[in-house]
């Protein structure tokens, strides 16, 4: 087939971010954002934010909210944890354990794949201990232990359970779609091997508009709740949505694998971009641009979208935003 007769290329996307080294331009990451006002309508766009995207964990509030419909009773800690990609900082690692055990349900039914804790520097801390890779150690270990308390609690089959099939699943392909007002375009598997929704960063946005914005007493509102008070237990005390919850009262911020980062804030406005070539190094410099575009203030801004670069243990440049 000649090049004149191929299908049509989508697009180029726009930089969102440069790698600066010593005064000099040595790289770019592009990607697609979208900001929306407090009425939802369409403030800011970049890129294509009509496309599909995985949202990779950045689903996992609409995961929490499903195991909620389910009727699974969480709250506190354990529902923050329920939407987590933590750290794997030892109190996330006993929460999970207690989950598990206060349910009847043992470790070995966990179907994340071993791993080490997300965090660096408790990875290290982690094998300086003697242990190995883990199941409970997997970043979305909470998330699947809160989807097997649902099927216990409903006596649904638990080795199936991520299943795209699985009554929990499509409970949860019904919750993405409801908050993000669109039809999932895709559905694939995640790295923690659960089903994984596509749709738009729009949606992606709306659908955190709609979670900040429902009613008390809500699966979606409970939610969110949860994983505003207890940041910590979302991600980490060394991770950019914890600094994010934190110092910005009312936020709700989920990062997602591939570089997709969706934010809303208390009176409904929200974001969602995605960086194109999944390096999550300019989640920071991108997210503190966009919140600061968005009249967001906050000291908590210079510490996420710091992203210095190192020569010789010495900064010598950094990666910045580029809108």
């Amino acid at each position: 087939m000649s090049a004149s007769s191929s299908s049509s290329t989508l697009a180029i996307p726009p930089v969102l971010a440069e790698v600066v080294r010593s005064g000099f331009v040595e790289g770019r990451h592009r990607g697609s954002l979208v900001v929306l006002a407090a009425d939802g309508s369409v403030e800011l766009a970049l890129g294509d934010p009509s496309l599909p995207v995985f949202p990779r964990s950045s689903n996992k509030p609409m995961q929490a909210a499903a195991v909620l419909r389910a009727g699974l009773d969480l709250d506190g800690e354990r529902l923050a944890l329920a939407g987590a990609s933590h750290s794997g900082e030892s109190f996330h690692l006993d929460l999970v354990r207690k989950m598990l055990a206060e349910h009847g349900l043992s470790a070995g039914e966990l179907q994340t794949p071993p791993d080490l804790p997300l965090d660096p520097v408790e990875a290290e801390t982690y094998l300086a201990s003697g242990h190995v890779r883990d199941k409970v150690a997997m970043n979305c270990s909470g998330k699947h232990a809160a989807m097997l308390a649902a099927c216990a609690a409903n006596g649904w089959d638990r080795t199936s359970y991520l299943d795209p099939a699985h009554p929990l699943q499509q409970l949860v392909h019904t919750v993405v779609e409801e908050a993000a007002g669109e039809a999932v375009t895709a559905v694939g598997t995640d790295g923690c091997g659960a089903p994984l929704m596509a749709i738009s960063l729009t949606g992606l946005a709306r659908a955190f508009r709609h979670f900040v914005l429902a009613a008390p007493g809500s699966a979606e509102r409970r939610v969110t709740d949860a994983m505003r008070a207890h940041p910590e237990y979302v991600a980490g005390t060394r991770r950019p949505d914890t600094w994010l919850m934190r110092g910005v009262p009312g936020s709700l911020s989920k990062m997602g694998a591939e570089a997709v980062q969706a934010v809303a804030l208390a009176d409904g406005r929200a974001l969602a971009f995605k960086v194109e070539d999944g390096a999550t190094r300019a989640l920071g410099p991108v997210l503190a641009r966009t919140l600061r575009l968005m009249g967001v203030e906050s000291p908590e801004l210079d510490r996420i979208g710091s992203m210095p670069l190192l020569g010789g243990g010495v900064e010598v440049g950094s990666i910045r935003a580029a809108f």
